[in-house]
């Protein structure tokens, strides 16, 4: 083994017994410093500001200073070990190059570290009410493999690597690799889609144009949304088949549009229906639910035995249950207004409920 350290440090000394018991006393003076001194300071601080509610600066101090410790107990095993063989060891090209890697590593641990807590807690991201849910993730995991690559390339120019060559063969490769994951690619940015343009969010009900999928979004990832189609299961989607047709987001709605149909004989006196049209009017517009702005009670239509009168209001609510309550209650009225003026109806009747 001492052959291998004088072939890398050629003026190096046998120690002695005495040097190597200080070395290992000074290691472990360190070590208990930046486990018993230093560490118990770092989490004062990190309790601080986490108490005066600056959670972004709480957790630089605990990932920085986790990785300061680190380099601190490395960085004695260097200087423990120069006063070991009488060489400093610094002055060494290929040490010196190792304990500044070592150094960087330790940095960009720090900074990969944070970026890795706000992408398993987007949450903590304070952006705008619900954004942090979509873009955080994805601009963190981006920030991520830039980080990476600026570390890799750092230490490879700390080494002196030519990367010109391995900067060509990547985009030769990049080329090559877009042809093979363009579908991919086109899933990821629709994800992205998905955040910027927000059309839904986690908890939404949402459904297709054509109804081919209808559920509850359960969560958005870069890739694919999770919905929840009820009898069919969880339904993995990708984000580029969302973003490339409409999208009804039910839970958006601020209200729903009612509408009924009712066929009345065209035996019925005219005025009575008129009468009997405006007391219909007049329920709609006290209930309680209903919008006052559009409520629309008319004859819009007639066949050769039968006049069709027309219902239409809308409801303050997006719940389907309180919609269907409502419009019990109107036709329970219109039932009581028919009676009273003994309206006459046919047997063909119809009735629909459209979201608006």
């Amino acid at each position: 083994m001492l052959q291998t350290i004088r072939w890398l440090v050629p003026n190096m000394t046998v120690p002695s017994w005495t040097q190597i018991a200080i070395a290992i006393a000074f290691i472990i003076v360190i070590f208990v410093l930046q486990q018993y001194v230093l560490k118990p300071l770092l989490h004062s601080l990190v309790r601080y500001f986490k108490k005066v509610d600056k959670p972004f600066v709480a957790n630089v101090w605990h990932y920085f200073g986790r990785s300061f410790r680190h380099a601190l107990l490395t960085a004695s095993f260097f200087f423990a070990s120069s006063y070991t063989l009488n060489v400093w060891l610094f002055d060494v090209t290929k040490i010196e190059k190792f304990f500044y890697s070592l150094m960087l590593y330790f940095v960009f641990k720090a900074v990969y570290d944070i970026m890795n807590y706000y992408t398993a807690n987007p949450a903590k991201i304070k952006l705008s009410e619900h954004r942090e849910e979509f873009i955080a993730p994805y601009l963190i995991r981006i920030a991520k493999a830039v980080m990476i690559a600026i570390a890799i390339f750092s230490i490879a120019a700390l080494w002196s690597f030519n990367v010109n060559g391995f900067l060509t063969g990547i985009g030769l490769t990049g080329v090559a690799l877009a042809f093979g994951i363009r579908d991919t690619s086109s899933h990821i940015f629709g994800g992205l889609s998905v955040g910027l343009d927000k059309p839904f969010q986690i908890g939404d009900w949402i459904a297709t144009d054509d109804q081919k999928l209808d559920g509850t979004v359960k969560d958005v990832n870069l890739r694919s949304t999770l919905l929840d189609a009820g009898e069919k299961g969880l339904v993995y989607v990708p984000n580029a088949f969302l973003m490339n047709r409409p999208i009804y987001n039910y839970s958006k709605r601020q209200k729903l549009k009612t509408e009924m149909h009712f066929f009345i004989d065209l035996t019925n006196d005219e005025q009575v229906i008129r009468t009997a049209c405006e007391e219909i009017h007049e329920q709609i517009m006290l209930h309680e639910q209903t919008e006052k702005d559009v409520v629309h009670v008319f004859i819009d239509d007639f066949t050769p035995n039968a006049f069709r009168l027309l219902i239409r209001f809308f409801v303050a609510t997006d719940v389907t249950a309180t919609n269907l309550a409502v419009r019990q209650d109107i036709i329970f009225a219109v039932h009581d207004i028919f009676k009273r003026h003994g309206v006459t109806q046919l047997d063909t009747q119809y009735t629909t409920t459209i979201p608006l």
